[in-house]
């Protein structure tokens, strides 16, 4: 498939998906999205299938393109749910702020490794144990006081929720290392 195809595919279902709620809206008061959280959620999507479209073509290996699915899902459900309700605390926690440095080790990460699926690996499981640290961190060393302060915080609410998280990180760089192993595929297509 062609790469202008497959940004199209994209785009469509991109809109598919912005259809949700837009349908939701006229039948429950419970969604009630604005014209500014129908843009981010467009730019969200429409930038997780892109960015998939882009990576996964690099390599013809099934386990690769997986690895390369799951590592952009948990990217956009970190933005989404940062966004959201926020990871820790409410959403406007400023430790939230934080978080931003899991997708900067990602992204610095699989530049670094110029896609290659061994150190792809690395970078996700560097996301994850960023994204463990960073929690602790904003657990357990730097607690906003005044107005930021969040005192009915559930601690292993936000541990369960952060756990699974970073496991997904872990997932896709455990999925990059089996993608390294198989054999490295001569037929690499250059984008």
């Amino acid at each position: 498939m062609t790469l202008t195809k497959s940004i199209l595919r994209v785009a469509l279902a991109t809109g598919l998906l912005l259809l949700i709620p837009l349908v939701a809206m006229q039948f429950t008061h419970e969604v009630n999205w604005t014209f500014s959280d129908f843009v981010f959620a467009a730019v969200m999507l429409f930038g997780t299938g892109l960015t998939y479209v882009l990576i996964a073509r690099k390599w013809n290996n099934l386990t690769y393109k997986l690895a390369v699915g799951v590592g952009v899902v948990a990217g956009l459900m970190l933005m989404w749910a940062n966004a959201a309700v926020g990871l820790v605390g409410s959403e406007d926690n400023p430790a939230n702020l934080l978080y931003l440095g899991v997708l900067a080790v990602a992204l610095i990460g699989a530049f670094a490794a110029r896609f290659k699926p061994l150190g792809m690996s690395n970078a996700m499981f560097a996301a994850s144990f960023t994204y463990v640290m960073v929690t602790a961190v904003a657990l357990f060393i730097w607690t906003p006081t005044g107005a930021a302060a969040e005192p009915q915080v559930r601690l292993v609410n936000v541990l369960v929720a952060n756990g699974a998280f970073a496991a997904i990180w872990a997932v896709s760089g455990w999925l990059f290392r089996r993608a390294s192993t198989i054999g490295s595929n001569l037929n690499q297509r250059l984008a």
